[in-house]
């Protein structure tokens, strides 16, 4: 029988065919990828909560497909990135960057991201047509972590390419053409950065690879993949996502423009409503366990949906509505557990500003076509939009 997943509609709208398989089972096998085995699928949040938070359930994807054959040609830098792996390794990676990423480093930042958001959208036409994706959602992440990390602005349209490829859902000769190209063009800028080095994040994690914790190659070039490709990817979604429920809810919309001071507060509703991140990278079982009340047999993948986890009514009541005075905290949209976005502080900070000055300037903001006739990205990691045509 076929996955409610697999109707098109889906794409444009996937929560009825979240809460009608929630409905059937919160943790269910379902026949889909992974070489035909099928792998176990999990809609309902006390079970992601588990699952996100499980030792037994790995993220060691080079030791799950090491007996496997695979067609794919991946580069290892992109394939074995920090998400792909477990204690202790992943303990040391992520420690080498956490405190780029923490609340303080991210305030010393919000100068920056308020300069670069008034110049993007100095750039919009007063009572005209804009597009938010290509206007402000895509540029802002991009600018400002190519900025952090050091990428100069001569390579920042070839990166944000490669990186929208990197999620292109059934095209795997495209998306391993650009994990090369990414990882290729990162390698000669560390290189370059060792002999010219500067004060950007990459600079710091270079002599990383260079001391006594002897970062390998593959590994600096990973975590500068990862960085880049997270630091933007889930931002982007995440403002579209978020203009568009708003201009969806009028009511929402306005309380927000009547007071703009509001929109932190807003930000874990919105992100809870429209998760940009709609399923959780690989993992997989090492020991027969049981989620919920489902057992999952050694060996096996598991799916882990935030966008759907986010829409459980056992956790979040009426979850189809956005309802921005709801206590939206302990949502998934970010993850849970050691592997919880690292770079959640920088994206709600890129957010607050952003939908802050988007309020703040263009009060008539609204909808320049009927709403299905937006397009969504097809991919099957991320939900955001390809574009999202507003009037001014």
């Amino acid at each position: 029988m076929n996955s409610p997943l697999q109707d098109p509609r889906s794409l444009r709208d996937p929560y009825p065919a979240y809460a009608e398989l929630r409905s059937t089972c919160p943790v269910q096998h379902v026949p889909t990828g992974f070489g035909g085995h099928g792998s176990y699928l999990v809609t309902g949040y006390a079970e992601a909560r588990q699952a996100l938070g499980d030792p037994r359930l790995s993220k060691d994807t080079a030791a799950y497909f090491a007996d496997k054959p695979s067609p794919r040609r991946l580069h290892p830098a992109v394939a074995q990135t920090m998400l792909a792996t477990d204690p202790p390794r992943h303990t040391r990676l992520r420690r080498l960057v956490t405190k780029s990423f923490t609340s303080g480093a991210v305030a010393r930042l919000r100068p920056y991201i308020a300069q670069v958001t008034d110049a993007l959208l100095d750039r919009w036409p007063a009572g005209g047509e804009v597009d938010l994706v290509a206007g402000l959602a895509v540029p802002l992440p991009v600018t400002v972590i190519c900025e952090l990390l050091g990428v100069p602005e001569t390579g920042r349209p070839d990166v944000r390419r490669w990186s929208a490829e990197l999620f292109a859902a059934g095209e795997p000769d495209l998306i391993d053409a650009a994990s090369h190209s990414l990882a290729n063009y990162l390698t000669e800028l560390i290189a370059a950065r060792r002999q010219q080095p500067g004060e950007a994040l990459l600079d710091r994690l270079v002599p990383a690879g260079d001391g006594e914790d002897r970062l390998g190659e593959d590994e600096l070039v990973s975590l500068a993949v990862l960085l880049l490709v997270a630091g933007h990817e889930t931002t982007t979604h995440f403002l579209g996502n978020a203009v568009l429920a708003l201009l969806q809810h009028p009511a929402e919309l306005e309380r927000l423009r009547a007071d703009p001071d509001f929109v932190p507060a807003a930000l874990d509703e919105l992100l809870r409503f429209d998760s940009p991140v709609t399923m959780a990278t690989f993992r997989y079982a090492t020991e027969d366990l049981l989620l919920g009340d489902t057992p999952v047999l050694a060996g096996t993948p598991v799916q882990v949906s935030p966008g759907a986890a986010n829409r459980d009514p056992e956790r979040f009541p009426a979850p189809d509505r956005l309802d921005l005075d709801r206590d939206a905290s302990g949502h998934v949209a970010f993850g849970h557990g050691i592997h919880r976005c690292l770079g959640a502080p920088l994206a709600k900070a890129e957010a607050e500003i952003a939908l802050r000055a988007v309020l703040t300037r263009f009060p008539r903001l609204r909808l320049a076509v009927p709403p299905d006739q937006l397009r969504w990205r097809h991919t099957r990691l991320m939900r955001g939009l390809v574009s999202l045509p507003l009037l001014t």
